[in-house]
């Protein structure tokens, strides 16, 4: 794997500080291995991947009352902002097209996560 600076200066799209904890904290243990696949779906989807959530601290996710076996804890999630239906499509395809196999779909959002850890091959809808 490249070295991190390395790593986030050959990343299209994003930015490492979009993975960081929202918190404030900056903690951010995000997997490179979800930041290469998602700038991959970006690429294929042609829109903006504004990430609502990424990497959170303990804390963090107690405080939004986010699961205690989230994904989000061990940097391999991150939830996208969905404006509209065409987006949702696009972003959905392209995410299953580089090969993620967790997605939950929410009113204004979509969680994908790389936690093998987890059920494989589901989609939720909440």
């Amino acid at each position: 794997m490249l070295e991190n600076s390395k790593f986030w200066s050959s990343v299209a799209y994003f930015e490492k500080e979009e993975f960081t904890c929202k918190c404030g904290c900056g903690h951010n243990n995000i997997s490179h291995k979800l930041v290469e696949k998602l700038g991959r779906a970006r690429h294929i989807a042609q829109i903006p991947f504004k990430l609502n959530s990424a990497v959170r601290c303990v804390k963090h996710n107690r405080d939004i009352k986010g699961s205690p076996t989230s994904s989000h804890l061990k940097g391999y999630a991150v939830d996208i902002h969905v404006e509209n239906t065409f987006d949702r499509f696009k972003i959905l395809h392209a995410l299953m097209a580089v090969g993620f196999t967790r997605m939950g779909v929410y009113k204004n959002f979509i969680h994908c996560d790389d936690d093998s850890d987890k059920v494989q091959n589901v989609i939720w809808y909440k």
